[in-house]
């Protein structure tokens, strides 16, 4: 445990450095939270459709939402800290990187549940849909992490660009296309009320992403930012 320590305290502290510093600007969540909202009234009032028809677009729109939403809070979160010249301070401290990604990753985790937290309620009322399902909530979890988890490595590469803004969702689509697809399939089959025959093999594909994809950002987070 001697050696897990060091780690522990050094991703610790970039999680509480984070959260700090979001709870006194709340520049993050703020933005993430305004377009959330925006994006699915807009949807609400453009799908003016049967409601059979809606609840079967639902999934859709609620991932297009939270993943829009996530792009924009991954992009703020590392240009804040490039920005304030945190990002290099980070990079300059004798702790281990992957503690870096770590903490940076969870805290964004952190951010997007809490918008997917609120945004739920609201979103469930406007489309007459019952979100509050157990299974439906863990997809969003895993959706979330792996969304997340590629989102902070890539942004890590983006910030440094001038055009970071434009650059992050063009590399973080493609590759996030097989956790978008899997959470929308998954989110669609509790909606309808499907067996857990047919929404398994999304599920496990969820899961194999999520594990595949962490691992990799954790191993290559040191030579992404030393570059």
């Amino acid at each position: 445990m001697s050696g897990l320590t060091p780690f522990i305290s050094a991703m610790s502290a970039v999680i509480w450095k984070d959260l700090r510093a979001e709870w006194r600007s709340r520049e993050v969540i703020s933005a993430m939270l305004v377009f959330a909202l925006l994006v699915i009234l807009i949807f609400n009032f453009a799908l003016d459709l049967q409601p059979n028809v809606r609840a079967g677009i639902s999934s859709g729109v609620l991932w297009v939402t939270l993943a829009f939403a996530g792009t924009l809070g991954l992009n703020r979160s590392m240009a804040v800290e490039k920005d304030r010249g945190c990002l290099d301070g980070l990079l300059l401290a004798p702790v281990d990187r992957a503690a870096i990604y770590l903490g940076k990753a969870f805290a964004n985790l952190l951010f997007m549940l809490l918008v997917a937290l609120i945004v739920l309620p609201v979103y469930g009322i406007l489309y007459n849909t019952n979100l509050l399902i157990p299974g439906l909530l863990v997809v969003i979890l895993l959706g979330s992490e792996g969304y997340v988890a590629v989102g902070t490595l890539l942004s890590s590469m983006a910030v440094q660009a001038r055009t970071r803004d434009i650059l992050l969702p063009i590399l973080l689509f493609p590759v996030a296309v097989p956790v978008v697809v899997s959470a929308v399939k998954a989110t669609g089959g509790y909606l309808a009320g499907l067996g857990w025959e047919e929404i398994q093999p999304w599920f496990t594909l969820l899961v194999v992403y999520d594990v595949i994809f962490t691992s990799v950002a954790f191993m290559v987070f040191d030579s992404v930012v030393e570059e």
